[in-house]
């Protein structure tokens, strides 16, 4: 074979079932910024160390703290540990992209990051409703809060955010795997992500695409509506308050959970309205919408948790205090 020939594998359909090694799919950075991926990576390396040291300051914090022990800080510390474990399965993929130009991904270690980036923000919408729930019932019911919400029942809430992302998410790579994958295996995006994936399928998707939206809709459409409900219901108690003064009180615990509510899903129904309502959208705006989507909201949580509330960061001071106290002079 000449040097200028494509590759056999690659110049046929593979149905993905079949015997034999599949091919691996090719991710794209940044069209049109391909030359300035080397220094792009840097600033991309800096919000990966911020979302890893941030959200694991929120758990230690949460952890070693037993005054934090309350359901609202429990489920800051579960959303901390999904940003974690979010940020974990893109960024050292994207790095290695930018920096090494590592362009291919393997097929079944394609399938298993798109597994975890789906349920994983399945995991996070979930948690994200149930402090939407905690904020309700500490501005509208604040004196049955300690009945209404207790450990037992944060830990189940826990459980079945775990639950839901796994059991709504787990047929997607079998899904994937049945379709036929045609010659052109490059993604859209810097990851895989289930929507991309099957839009590279020969054969029919149909039941991709039913299915996708039905899990997207009853999960992270779902929650959004119910976050909106409760908000909808805060603001109505909040504004039958008797002075500015309590509603600005009452109105600024929720500062914090909103901004967290944006980041996460202004990026994803932008993302979901581009994949399967503008599929001719310049590609960098793809590409743009769907690194927003995963990069921010691990980035900017613990950074608005962290400014907003101050329990946490009064005692990330203190440790601060305590560790240069401990340093030989």
């Amino acid at each position: 074979m000449s040097p200028g020939a494509p590759d056999a594998t690659l110049a046929m359909p593979f149905r993905n079932g079949s015997l034999g090694s599949p091919s691996p799919f090719t991710l794209r950075g940044l069209p049109g910024l391909e030359a300035a991926h080397f220094w792009l990576a840097f600033p991309l390396c800096a919000m990966y160390v911020v979302a890893l040291v941030g959200n694991s300051v929120v758990v230690l914090v949460i952890k070693t703290e037993p005054t934090l022990h309350t359901p609202m800080y429990f489920f800051l510390g579960m959303l901390a540990g999904v940003d974690l474990a979010l940020a974990s399965c893109t960024m050292p993929r994207l790095l290695s992209l930018f920096w090494l130009d590592a362009k291919e991904i393997a097929y079944r270690t394609c399938l298993l990051q798109m597994f975890f980036i789906h349920s994983l923000s399945g995991m996070e919408s979930t948690i994200l409703l149930a402090m939407a729930v905690d904020r309700y019932v500490a501005i509208c019911r604040p004196l049955q809060y300690s009945t209404i919400l207790t450990n037992s029942v944060t830990v189940k809430v826990g459980i079945v955010a775990l639950v839901r992302g796994v059991a709504f998410f787990l047929p997607l790579p079998f899904l994937i795997n049945r379709l036929t994958i045609c010659n052109n295996r490059g993604l859209r995006h810097s990851y895989c992500l289930h929507q991309d994936m099957m839009n590279l399928a020969c054969d029919e998707n149909t039941l991709n695409s039913v299915y996708g939206l039905v899990a997207i809709s009853l999960v992270m459409g779902l929650d959004f509506l119910l976050i909106l409900v409760s908000y909808l219901l805060i603001l109505k108690a909040v504004l039958g308050l008797s002075s500015w003064e309590q509603r600005l009180r009452a109105s600024g615990t929720c500062v914090a959970h909103l901004c967290m509510v944006l980041a996460f899903y202004v990026p994803l129904i932008g993302l979901s309205v581009i994949h399967r309502y503008r599929k001719d959208a310049p590609p960098l705006l793809q590409a743009l919408m769907g690194n927003i989507y995963l990069l921010v909201p691990p980035v900017l949580n613990p950074i608005v948790y962290g400014a907003r509330t101050k329990d946490i960061r009064k005692r990330v001071l203190k440790y601060m205090r305590l560790s240069r106290d401990r340093e030989p002079h």
